[in-house]
């Protein structure tokens, strides 16, 4: 079995994007919507999905379809995502 969070290494991007948002960013605002269990779909965690595309952008990727293939396959994707797509 694989430990997604030993993929993320200290001092790598990924690293600093995951510990940034993790313990340095106050996203309570998207809390609120984050919470719609009572309506509509599930929603995806607002840090997993800041982590995704701030992640994807510094590679180049644009395409959320591409962000979504990414997470399905590449390994540093999925320890970001926390292995969600």
């Amino acid at each position: 079995m694989i430990n997604y969070q030993d993929q993320l290494q200290p001092g790598t991007f990924e690293h600093a994007v995951h510990y940034l948002i993790e313990h340095k960013l106050d996203l309570s605002v998207f809390h609120p919507k984050y919470r719609n269990d009572a309506t509509g779909r599930l929603t995806y965690d607002p840090a997993i999905l800041l982590k995704i595309i701030l992640f994807a952008y510094s590679k180049g990727i644009t395409s959320s379809r591409e962000m979504q293939w990414c997470c399905e396959t590449n390994i540093i994707f999925k320890a970001l995502s926390c292995d969600t797509v």
